[in-house]
């Protein structure tokens, strides 16, 4: 298993230990309904899965098929661009935004890439502040403005600034809650029109940033930013501190929209980029006994 999946897989390893203390090559659908609950898979996706099983011992393999199901939308394929990237950074408050930013910053710099922040959650001083901490600390510039100012225009300045000066990427943070969900549509929609005023075809990605630590409660959330603005991937943080880990095949399947990443800690390396089949196979490692076991 390889190390992120340990990580990230760990409560929810302790969770389903509590209702199958006992690895086995074979279950029941009964226990392994109770598995995958455990796991805060939701229940109707576990009645979905369950319903296409017909054997009555179920093994490693045939739940591994009905798993990957469920995950056939969060493969990714980037769009064609003229550079910089644009990239629209959105979610609530306290989902891990900022701090994701700056590990995906940190990622494009280390393969090589000329990267610039824009700093568009003018609504709390707090994220201006926090984000231009990290820009210092990752060694990127950032565009910022004071607090309540237009976040669209912080949107402009960045996109403009980067083309002038022949930067890869843009990462442009956004307010996570407004007064009103109205308000935050609204926001949100401006700067998408902005930012294709200052580049035409940007943003090239708006990606959602979901906190694993709510588990299924996130799907209405982001059902909420998608039918606002339009998503086109999502990165899900705080893995390694939830046993909620299963919550990622509802999600996936609810929405059908890519898994980009998963976040595993709080330093810049700690983003992986998401593989199903990595996935998949860290957990059925928690459930089944192998020739290893």
């Amino acid at each position: 298993m390889f190390g992120f999946i340990k990580k990230s897989l760990a409560k929810t390893a302790e969770a389903i230990r509590s209702v199958a203390p006992k690895k086995k090559v074979s279950f029941t659908k009964d226990e392994l309904e109770d598995i995958l609950l455990e796991a805060d898979v939701a229940y109707d996706l576990v009645e979905i899965i369950l319903n296409e099983i017909y054997q009555s011992k179920i093994t490693r393999d045939i739940l591994r098929s009905k798993l990957l199901a469920t995950l056939a939308y969060t493969s990714y394929k980037e769009v064609e661009f003229t550079a910089p990237f644009v990239e629209l950074i959105v979610g609530v408050n306290g989902a891990g935004k900022t701090t994701t930013i700056s590990k995906l910053a940190s990622r494009y710099k280390n393969e090589g890439k000329k990267v610039m922040l824009g700093a568009g959650d003018t609504f709390r001083a707090a994220a201006i502040e926090q984000l231009t901490l990290w820009a210092k600390k990752i060694d990127v510039p950032i565009v910022s403005s004071k607090q309540g100012h237009d976040s669209s225009a912080v949107a402009f300045d960045t996109i403009d600034s980067a083309k002038s000066k022949g930067f890869d990427y843009v990462i442009i943070d956004t307010a996570g809650r407004l007064h009103t969900q109205t308000n935050l549509s609204n926001e949100l929609k401006k700067i998408n029109r902005i930012c294709n005023k200052a580049h035409a075809g940007s943003p090239h990605r708006t990606t959602l940033i979901i906190d694993g630590t709510q588990g299924n409660s996130a799907i209405a959330q982001a059902k909420a930013f998608n039918e606002m603005i339009g998503i086109d991937g999502i990165i899900i943080t705080k893995l390694d501190g939830t046993a909620k880990g299963g919550s990622i095949f509802s999600i996936a399947y609810a929405l059908e929209l890519p898994i980009l990443y998963v976040g595993t800690g709080e330093q810049p390396e700690n983003l992986t980029p998401f593989d199903k089949y990595e996935f998949v196979d860290g957990l059925l490692d928690v459930i089944f006994e192998s020739a290893n076991d």
